[in-house]
């Protein structure tokens, strides 16, 4: 790894409740663009929820911008409490039935040709909101002929009948994310268990689907368990990987341990390719939609020369 070693000691050993300064690589500006603006009041007037916002995603002006962002399906209060998310948790409202006629107007009113749609857990509900899932995929791709789509779908408590209800809507992508490393899951997650994640994984990949997974770094991982974990994604079929650095979204949240450098991303990425995912997107603002629609074609780019 030549001079990656002593950066790597440094950045991954430090003190993990010592408070550190966000790095220059880290602070950007919001652009004051018509896009942007125009996305926002369509979003709010359209009553919809967006990972953008719900969860502080630090490319949500770069994205709406371009005219993209990330739907977030069954209400913005998860049954779950994880410790690295800005979305709220308790006790859900009811199910909005025309939520997915509403996803997808707002598709075809922004005229996008790919769209990221994501959910909260729904551990209250006997399905876990896959109906509602299902109904908005297919609803999307009705409204909007030609659409190609990414869904980032919660583990269903790893029941097969569940899943199958997303991949039977045929999305071109289903990402599930592993978020950290196996020894820093019980601290980060609260529900979710690593394994059941792979093998909600493994469940999506052995369907025929493309199959995409993200980590955050900076929460007191090592290098070998970060590569460990690009191992255990390969070993399920994934494809597609991001991995980016975690921010921490309020005081009541976990702590940064670390800001981990651009170069160490860099060859993160390289590790990653190495091990034969597909593509990777690896760097500090990388959240799980970045550059979604990037992915898709690289993909197709990719079977077309295989």
């Amino acid at each position: 790894m030549g001079l990656l070693w002593p950066l790597l000691l440094i950045s991954f050993y430090m003190e993990p409740h010592r408070r550190i300064t966000k790095p220059d690589w880290l602070k950007i500006q919001l652009p004051n663009t018509a896009d942007y603006s125009w996305m926002h009041k369509t979003i709010r007037d359209n009553h919809l929820h967006t990972i953008c916002t719900s969860g502080k995603c630090p490319n949500a002006a770069e994205c709406w911008s371009k005219g993209t962002a990330t739907f977030m399906i069954l209400g913005n209060i998860c049954t779950r409490a994880c410790k690295f998310c800005n979305v709220p948790s308790g006790r859900p409202l009811a199910v909005d039935m025309n939520e997915p006629f509403k996803v997808a107007r707002s598709i075809q009113i922004m005229k996008l040709k790919h769209a990221v749609i994501t959910s909260v857990d729904r551990d209250d509900l006997e399905d876990g909101g896959a109906s509602v899932w299902a109904a908005t995929i297919r609803q999307v791709k009705e409204m909007n002929p030609g659409i190609t789509m990414e869904v980032l779908i919660p583990d269903f408590n790893g029941l097969h009948h569940l899943i199958q209800q997303v991949i039977d809507a045929k999305p071109e992508v289903i990402s599930h994310n592993l978020e950290t490393v196996r020894r820093l899951t019980p601290q980060i997650r609260s529900k979710a268990k690593y394994d059941l994640s792979l093998k909600t994984l493994r469940y999506i990949s052995d369907s025929g689907m493309v199959t995409k997974s993200g980590i955050m770094l900076g929460l007191g991982e090592t290098f070998e368990e970060v590569l460990q974990t690009m191992d255990d994604l390969r070993s399920v079929g994934v494809q597609v990987m991001t991995i980016g650095q975690y921010l921490q979204p309020s005081k009541d949240h976990l702590a940064v341990v670390e800001y981990v450098r651009p170069e160490i991303f860099n060859s993160l990425k390289e590790e990653a390719l190495s091990r034969g995912f597909a593509f990777v997107e690896s760097g500090p603002l990388v959240r799980s939609s970045y550059h979604a629609d990037e992915h898709i074609h690289a993909l197709k780019v990719k079977r077309v020369i295989s």
